[in-house]
């Protein structure tokens, strides 16, 4: 017999349409030049927040992927077996191009069009995201080799998920995985030890035979990766099946699945692998060139995965202050409270807007727009992922010890929250490639400071931050100094793409807090005289 009626707790948040709720994405979709997808987002929005699709997200990170190295008569299988919840996601993500929607349907705005729908998912499970990343960013990779991309790029871009563990051209779609750093070297590729050798004829779309090890390969389910490793003309880039074109498995075997802070629905794992087959994609020698064209598109939906982070934790403290009282008020109508969820809310809205905007510079071929995304790709990268894990840890603290309980879905959002920081480059990986993109590549931090200025004259705190950086940026553009230089680029273009497409409200709040200096050191500090009131309800009405 219960002793109390149960009072005060917070109906679950399901049931709702995660594109029709976000006012900032339908913004950045229309403005950015992705609108001709919104009837797709908003019926993805619809999908992702129902009540059966979450729990999707829940099951898959509750029962994490199993490797299974041999079967029952002890023959190498290598084989990595998911939950259907899994299978469950990865087919919707698929039906709806997010692996690739700009190599489908080339159309202007096909990226952004994309990254919206991108943003969508990993709000839901993120995980899954990591696939369906490497596959949409490996096309361009493999456009170096015509015979290469001829055979493999119509298999990565049907919208049919084929689950099966068969050779790639009987199935309906594959998938694409990378393979680059290994135990000694991490991010420092130059140092991988793997080898490959010339099997007859050598150069690009030849036949190689690869031996070596990987110590993080993603996704290892995948039907084929790009992987790097030492030709006899240098680092060169490979595309390794994991079947040889006789239909028998190649020589690439799983030693373990990682064990890992988050991301669990994903497997990352240890591989090796002994004469396997390879294709050579592009020269000899220019490997890292060649596979950095993958990187920069998944170092895109990093900066989408966080800001999709943001976003879904934003909701989910609003949600959970809008019906929580304590103390004879609503959580969201108590002053210091309203403080936290509107700084919060700046945070999310900053980041989508930033995030959304660099989506729209891989749509553009012209010059300008190729120095922006060069040098942009890294900023966003390195500053919204940081800021990520920040805002999900202050979300997360607004439910109480409520968010602490595995039951809620802030705990995978926190444990989620830092991956993006590090896939793809860390912090200082992607510092140290704003200042190689400054030196080598010339008219990239022009172009970037051009943007901002497209934001002068809305609002003089912006002007006068602006303008130190402009007459600044060189003092600041060494090793040591160079976290300082990147953060204040991003917090200048971000507040110039705020200042030109956010409210008032919303502007004067990131200008003052972000810009001007009068900010404290955690989220709930934005100065007195801010008026949070609409920040909040444009979050989340």
């Amino acid at each position: 017999m219960p002793t109390h009626e149960v009072q005060n707790q917070v109906p679950p948040l399901v049931d709702y349409n995660l594109f029709a709720t976000d006012r900032v994405l339908g913004e950045a979709l229309s403005r950015e030049g992705g609108d001709w997808v919104a009837d797709q987002a908003h019926k993805l929005g619809e999908i992702l927040g129902r009540e059966e699709v979450m729990q999707w997200g829940f099951d898959a990170n509750s029962n994490p992927p199993v490797l299974h190295t041999h079967d029952a008569r002890g023959e190498r299988i290598d084989e990595v077996r998911f939950h259907p919840s899994w299978h469950s996601l990865m087919r919707l993500s698929i039906s709806f191009g997010l692996h690739s929607l700009p190599w489908s349907e080339p159309r202007p705005g096909a990226h952004v069009a994309r990254g919206a729908l991108f943003f969508l998912s990993a709000q839901n499970e993120g995980g899954h995201g990591c696939p369906i990343s490497m596959t949409y960013a490996g096309v361009p990779a493999l456009r170096r080799e015509a015979k290469v991309a001829r055979e493999w790029v119509p298999r990565f871009t049907t919208q049919e998920y084929d689950q099966r563990f068969i050779p790639a051209d009987r199935k309906t779609g594959a998938l694409l995985g990378m393979a680059m750093t290994e135990k000694q070297g991490g991010s420092d590729v130059r140092a991988n030890t793997s080898r490959a050798i010339p099997a007859g004829a050598s150069g690009s779309g030849e036949e190689y035979r690869l031996t070596g090890h990987k110590w993080f390969c993603s996704a290892p389910m995948c039907d084929a990766f790009l992987m790097l490793a030492h030709a006899p003309g240098g680092l060169s880039c490979f595309l390794v099946p994991r079947w040889k074109p006789d239909a028998r498995r190649n020589n690439f075997f799983l030693q373990r699945l990682k064990n890992k802070l988050g991301n669990r629905s994903n497997a990352s794992s240890e591989i090796e692998f002994e004469n396997a087959f390879g294709t050579l994609i592009g020269d000899e020698g220019r490997g890292v060139r060649t596979i950095l064209e993958m990187v920069n598109h998944t170092r895109l939906d990093c900066a989408l995965g966080s800001a999709a982070a943001m976003r879904q934790a934003v909701v989910q403290a609003a949600h959970h202050t809008r019906h929580r009282a304590a103390f004879g008020r609503k959580l969201i109508d108590q002053p210091l409270m309203r403080n936290v969820l509107a700084d919060l809310c700046l945070e999310s809205e900053a980041a989508t807007v930033l995030a959304m905007r660099l989506a729209r510079s891989y749509d553009r071929d012209d010059e300008r727009e190729a120095r922006f995304r060069r040098i942009a790709t890294a900023v966003a990268k390195y500053w919204v992922c940081r800021r990520s894990a920040a805002c999900v840890a202050e979300a997360l603290e607004c439910h109480g010890g409520n968010g602490f309980v595995e039951d809620s879905i802030m705990p995978r959002l926190y444990r989620e929250s830092p991956l993006n920081s590090i896939w793809e480059g860390s912090g200082n990986v992607i510092c140290l490639d704003v200042l190689r993109a400054i030196g080598h590549e010339p008219g990239t931090i022009e172009a970037l400071l051009d943007e901002i200025d497209m934001g002068r004259g809305g609002d003089l705190r912006l002007d006068k931050f602006a303008e130190d950086l402009r007459a600044n940026w060189k003092s600041l553009a060494s090793e040591q100094q160079a976290r300082r230089l990147v953060e204040r680029l991003a917090l200048a273009l971000q507040g110039s793409l705020v200042v030109r497409h956010s409210p008032a409200a919303v502007a004067d709040a990131f200008c003052q807090s972000r810009l001007a200096g009068d900010w404290g050191r955690v989220f709930g500090t934005l100065p007195s005289g801010v008026d949070v009131s609409p920040i909040i309800e444009r979050a989340w009405p």
